[in-house]
């Protein structure tokens, strides 16, 4: 069976970056994470990243660009893997509409974020990004 991709929007505007709280599954709710989510077959990862933003922000497609990829691979299990892709917020304001809530945080603040476990990998290369 072929990896399931996840992907993680790292949405940078000036010096800070934008991060969600999430709402479920139970165990992981009211912690913050970098939105995105699973990539449909025969989707590209960044269309797969613009159609969740569009859903979970608000967002309309040409407000966001898609850039390079940040940081290393992480994997969630053996079946499933979590790529971060940096991403320009263009114009247009998000709102959290698959999210407890959402907040802007610098790179001073990244640590004191309570993330999801997965996305603590990308600390150090989110805090070179900003």
């Amino acid at each position: 069976m072929p990896t399931q991709i996840v992907v993680a929007a790292a949405v940078i505007c000036g010096p800070t970056v934008l991060v969600a709280q999430r709402v479920r599954p139970p165990e992981l709710a009211g912690r913050w994470e970098l939105p995105g989510g699973k990539v449909a077959p025969g989707e590209t990862e960044p269309d797969a990243l613009a159609r969740e933003l569009v859903e979970e922000l608000g967002l309309q497609r040409g407000d966001i660009a898609v850039g390079e990829r940040l940081g290393a691979d992480i994997a969630l299990n053996e079946k499933t893997t979590l790529r971060a892709y940096r991403v320009r917020l263009l114009r247009g304001e998000p709102h959290p509409r698959d999210h407890q809530a959402l907040r802007w945080v610098t790179a001073a603040e990244l640590h004191d974020v309570d993330w999801v476990p997965a996305d603590r990998g990308w600390l150090e290369d989110l805090a070179k990004a900003l």
